[in-house]
């Protein structure tokens, strides 16, 4: 665990409060959005990683991190999101931080896909991949 500020980050699993990551991820986020409670449990429980940012005084969940691995060289960084309300602290910048640099997977190759957070992620390192170096399959239905 590390204070920044006033607040907490966590990797223990068992301290995240689940109806809070369901709340913001299907009601906040654009990434989010098509799925359904039991697939965020899904997700949750088949984390490589998570992170969570509390508020020290009442251990309220207000940020979030996901991560899945092959535990060995790779890993895929998902589901990043600050609350409204405790935005403007660095939070998303420290979950980042804990999550890529302070863990396990801090020698790993890190992909994500983000819409508009770019700048979040371009000082740990992540940029556009060299032209013809990186492949997608999409959904099928469209969904992000």
């Amino acid at each position: 665990m590390r204070t920044v500020g006033a607040y907490e980050l966590d990797d223990d699993p068992a301290r995240v409060d689940l109806d809070v990551v369901w709340k913001c991820l299907s009601t906040s986020v654009y990434w989010g959005k098509w799925r359904d409670r039991e697939m965020i449990e899904k997700v949750f429980e088949n984390a490589w990683r998570v992170v969570g940012a509390y508020e020290a005084t009442t251990g309220r969940l207000v940020g979030f991190a996901r991560a899945f691995s092959d535990t060995i060289g790779s890993a895929y960084l998902a589901d990043v999101f600050v609350l409204e309300e405790a935005r403007g602290a660095g939070l998303g910048k420290e979950l980042v931080r804990e999550m890529i640099d302070n863990g396990p997977g801090a020698e790993f190759r890190w992909m994500l896909h983000t819409a508009d957070a770019h700048e979040l992620y371009r000082p740990f390192g992540f940029g556009d991949p060299p032209e013809g170096q990186y492949m997608e399959r999409s959904r099928p239905s469209g969904q992000s």
